[in-house]
Order: C-alpha cells, then sequence, then structure tokens
C-alpha cells in the first residue's frame, strides 16, 4: 500500500491509502522522492466546469522523481536502484508508474538533489521552438520558473533579455539569471513605451509569454516586432482567448503555441535538462522556494496561486 492524494472537490484533497501500482510491460515503477506542484495544477484544484470528481489516486502530479523500485517485463536499459526523473501523471503519492522510454536517468552528479523534470524539460523545448539567437532583444512576461529559466537560456544564448513582472523579487530573480533590462508589469502602455525607448521603436525579435492569461498575452502582441515571434509559454487553460488579429497580421509575425505533446521531443527537453543541470550550466536550486509534505499539498497548491513573498515553486516532497 502508498500514500496518495486524491482530489475529492474544489479544493478539497484527502490523503488516503492506495494500493501499490504494478508496472506492466514496458514499464518500470518509480518510488517517488518529490514531486513539483505546477501552476497547470491550480484551476483543476480550484474546480472547472468539466471537472469530474473525485480524481485518481495521485493525480495532477507530473514532475516526479526518484528511484526505480520494479521493472516490467521487457525493460532494458533500467534497473531497480536507477535515479530518475519521468514523465508520467499520478505522482502526488509514494509510488508511480511510467512508460520506460518515458524516463531520464539522474547522473550521480544529482545525488541527493530535486529533479522536477516536466518542467524544466519545458524550458528546453520552448527554448528550441523560440529560435533565439545572438543579439536579438527577447522579451519574457511572467518571471516565474518557467519565465526564469527561460531567462538564463536566453541570456547565455547571447540575446539581449528585457525581463516583464509584477513582482520586485520576481525582476530581481530575471537579472540573477542574466536579463539586460526589467520592467515592472503595472501599466500596459508604460511598459510598451519603455520597450520603444530600449530598442529605438524596433520592438523585439522574440516574445515570449509565459503568464497564461489575457493581459499578458495582449501585451506580448503589442511588443513584438515586424516579422518576429510571439512564442506562448504560458498555460492558457481557463477559457477561450481573444487576440488582436489585425495587429498580428499586421505585423507579419509568427504564432508559436510552445507546449509540445510528441513524447520523443518531450523526452528530448528532459535529456538537454539532466545535462545543463548537471553540467553546471544551469542551477535551478534558486527557483525551488518551498517544500510540502504530501499532506500538505492543499497549502502547497495554495501558495502556487497566491504565490506569497519569495516564492517561486513549490516542491512536495515524499522521502
Amino acid at each position: 500500500m502508498m500514500r496518495a492524494a486524491i482530489l475529492e472537490g474544489p479544493e478539497q484533497i484527502r490523503i488516503e491509502t492506495a494500493t501499490l501500482p504494478a508496472p506492466g510491460p514496458g514499464e518500470v515503477r518509480i518510488r517517488l522522492e518529490g514531486c513539483g506542484v505546477c501552476a497547470s495544477n491550480v484551476e483543476p484544484w480550484q474546480g472547472q466546469p468539466w471537472s469530474q470528481f473525485p480524481g485518481d489516486p495521485g493525480e495532477l502530479g507530473h514532475e516526479g522523481w526518484g528511484e526505480i523500485d520494479v521493472v516490467g517485463e521487457g525493460v532494458e536499459g533500467l534497473m531497480p536502484g536507477d535515479r530518475v526523473a519521468s514523465l508520467s501523471f499520478r505522482s502526488f503519492a509514494d509510488y508511480d508508474v511510467a512508460k520506460a522510454d518515458m524516463v531520464v536517468k539522474l547522473p550521480d552528479s544529482l545525488s541527493g538533489q530535486p529533479f522536477p523534470g516536466e518542467p524544466l524539460g519545458c524550458a528546453f523545448n520552448i527554448f528550441r521552438r523560440s529560435d533565439i539567437r545572438e543579439r536579438q532583444t527577447v522579451a519574457i512576461i511572467g518571471i516565474g520558473f518557467l519565465g526564469a529559466v527561460l531567462t538564463k537560456l536566453a541570456s547565455d544564448a547571447g540575446a539581449r533579455v528585457i525581463a516583464i513582472s509584477r513582482r520586485r523579487e520576481s525582476l530581481d530573480l530575471a537579472r540573477h539569471y542574466g536579463a539586460a533590462e526589467t520592467i515592472p508589469m503595472n501599466d500596459h502602455y508604460a511598459i510598451i513605451d519603455t520597450v520603444k525607448a530600449l530598442t529605438g521603436e524596433a520592438m523585439c525579435a522574440r516574445v515570449i509569454e509565459a503568464v497564461g492569461k489575457q493581459w499578458p498575452l495582449d501585451l506580448a502582441g503589442e511588443l513584438v516586432g515586424f516579422g518576429g515571434k510571439l512564442v506562448v509559454a504560458g498555460y492558457h487553460q481557463d477559457g477561450p482567448r481573444q487576440v488582436n488579429m489585425q495587429g498580428w497580421n499586421w505585423k507579419g509575425i509568427d504564432v508559436i503555441n510552445a507546449h509540445e505533446r510528441d513524447p520523443e521531443v518531450q523526452m528530448q527537453g528532459l535529456r538537454e535538462a539532466v545535462d545543463a543541470v548537471a553540467s553546471g550550466r544551469l542551477d535551478p536550486t534558486p527557483l525551488y522556494t518551498h517544500r510540502y509534505a504530501l499532506e500538505e499539498l492543499g497549502e502547497a497548491l495554495a501558495a502556487t496561486r497566491d504565490k506569497p513573498e519569495h516564492f517561486v515553486k513549490a516542491l512536495v516532497m515524499l522521502r
């Protein structure tokens, strides 16, 4: 048996004892050390019109890492004791099952370190889709976990990063990860005027929207320059959006929805993230600001929604 979180209703989580999942052919079971809390968890936790309750044990948790304890039939190259990050979907529990081709081994250099692989891999895939080049001006709207990692990747690529975010501490974080300029996200037209001044009115070759709300999307469309790329990295899941198609069309911009759904591409990003953190090229440690027990999952989700002081990312620690 194992502990597992079950979403019983809007903002109602119960921790109960559940049956251990058994890996099938081509699968592994992971004794989880922890699981990150994703901003995309918040709206399902709060309840959406299409939500169904109760959820499955461990549901919503998709940023898990831990140690393989059982391998299924036909699995090669993985064995009990291997420490891995996985792309699996019921990781708010002591154990989860993943397809063997959806886990990546963690090297010894990452021993003892948390590794929520899914969002790290997501950042690398978004960066690749953004096609950021040296000497470009890149605006990143929303400096949370994803925006901070993208700031680091873009600045390391030689881009001039303008970070735009609501909280002063988020802008300080962007500076830590290489942003050349920071702008408080408090006045739509003042932000546009500031970016015009910083770019000689050329605006930005790339704009990454990493919030997932209407206003940041509107702002992103204003900040991208002629022939540039607007990269939607925010997770928009609370209903339809309106866009300024006239402006987008007139500027001749490319609009990229950068959430990958091809498993092979998802795994490419995860492998790149493991290599970057293991080599020291990326240190995500400052981003893991809040840690919770499984029994405190509701508090972790509330913090992810409300963002208390110095909050960036919550981890649910299981060991």
